[in-house]
């Protein structure tokens, strides 16, 4: 049997790099997957791949920056298939909702630009409560359930330059924290990835800051970025799984041992 049979998975930000090595990744272990992004045509890709290789899935269409739709998108997912078991919080925008990023872009703390802070944190941290206050009430009936957010080290460490982006990641670490220890009594485990792999928004910081990217690279004893497929699949599906019901609150480093933090 596998891992997942049967479990339906709602993955955020699944239209591409992260998201999308999840989905597949839970779509091969058995899981009906909610394939969620704000493309319609890349959440409908991949849930095609889901399906053309075997699984099950759907795709939805879902700003996560919009309460609304978050709220639909879950609706969505126990519509089609009853329930919700899994969720991924990894969807993430960057820059303002006027003008967004594909990245984050270097500001000092003192120059913060306080719509990209709204729009970083509405997107993030605040996405990522909202989409767990949608799922709690199911999870909490059937006394089961999964929920992975993503953060990042470089709110750990206050990365310079990146105010918004740090300060959202470290909100979800403590947003993830406290729902570990409220929600561990209805049989649902909360923790965090922090990663450190090829994504969108690598390949815009490769773009515009080349030298730094090959340098973060030779600080990682593996010697390169991660693959969202390959590396980031296999522990969501393990934090997914029943071999980490006794796991919840904590942060798996998966960063090629680029931060060995006590």
């Amino acid at each position: 049997m596998k891992s997942l049979e049967n479990k339906v998975a709602i993955v955020t930000g699944a239209g591409r790099g992260i998201g999308r090595g999840i989905a597949l990744a839970y779509g091969r272990e058995g899981a009906k997957v909610v394939v969620a992004s704000r493309t319609k045509s890349t959440v409908e890709d991949v849930a095609k791949e889901i399906r053309d290789a075997g699984g099950e899935a759907i795709g939805v269409a879902c700003d996560v920056g919009q309460r609304d739709q978050v709220f639909a998108c879950v609706q969505k997912a126990v519509e089609t298939y009853g329930t919700v078991h899994i969720l991924v919080n990894n969807a993430q925008g960057f820059g303002t909702e006027d003008s967004p990023q594909p990245s984050t872009v270097f500001m000092a703390c003192e120059d913060t630009d306080e719509n990209e802070w709204e729009y970083t944190f509405r997107t993030g941290a605040t996405a990522s409560l909202w989409f767990m206050k949608a799922v709690f009430p199911h999870m909490k009936k059937q006394n089961y359930g999964k929920i992975i957010n993503f953060a990042s080290s470089s709110g750990q460490m206050g990365f310079p330059g990146n105010t918004c982006y740090n300060s959202t990641k470290e909100a979800i670490r403590a947003l993830t924290r406290t729902a570990a220890n409220e929600w561990g009594q209805y049989g649902i485990t909360v923790n965090v990835i922090n990663p450190a792999l090829e994504t969108r928004a690598f390949d815009a910081w490769k773009t515009a800051r080349p030298d730094f990217v090959e340098a973060l690279k030779e600080r990682i004893p593996m010697r390169r970025l991660g693959d969202p497929e390959k590396d980031a699949g296999p522990l969501a599906v393990f934090l997914a799984s029943p071999g980490s019901d006794y796991m919840t609150g904590g942060t798996f480093m998966l960063e090629g041992g680029m931060h060995t933090l006590p």
